[in-house]
């Protein structure tokens, strides 16, 4: 599995303000692709990464942590930004459905929309569960298993940031 060398989109953060790849150049991306409606693997996966980030104690700004939306509909700019406050390390990116189809098949990332009437509004959005590093000059570098220990993924990360 691996994600294109440069990958590309077009989105909007948890501000409502409009993002492209070249918004995070000159930084390491840390991209997970998940929900807000997510009842465990994302907010496993995101305190997870923010308890990563605090052992890197890496500067701000030499990493940018983004949180990509796989269910556009429910996930608002105004939705993003209040689950985020639970996670302050991440800029959550949106964006319409045709947008986030987009960063999907630019990072090779499954998730579709299923019916689910125990879920909210019916339906969940079971998704690849994995974590993509991107360079400071756009450049896929590597991906992480949701199921890899942190210590690994430090290990891992620093390796890839100490170059």
């Amino acid at each position: 599995m691996s994600a294109p060398t440069t990958p590309a989109y077009s989105l909007v953060d948890h501000h409502g303000r409009p993002v492209t790849e070249r918004s995070y150049r000159g930084r390491w991306q840390l991209v997970f692709f998940g929900f807000t409606h997510c009842g465990a693997v994302c907010p496993r996966a995101l305190r997870r990464l923010s308890a990563t980030l605090d052992d890197l104690a890496e500067p701000t700004g030499t990493i940018s942590p983004l949180y990509i939306t796989v269910d556009p509909d429910r996930d608002t700019p105004t939705v993003m930004r209040e689950f985020l406050r639970e996670y302050p390390h991440f800029t959550g990116l949106t964006g319409s459905a045709e947008a986030i189809e987009a960063v999907k098949a630019a990072f090779r990332v499954f998730a579709r929309r299923e019916d689910d009437s125990a879920a909210p509004d019916g339906y969940s959005v079971p998704h690849t569960a994995i974590t993509y590093l991107v360079s400071p000059a756009g450049e896929y570098k590597a991906h992480f298993s949701d199921a890899m220990p942190q210590k690994e993924l430090v290990a891992r990360l620093r390796a890839h940031l100490d170059r």
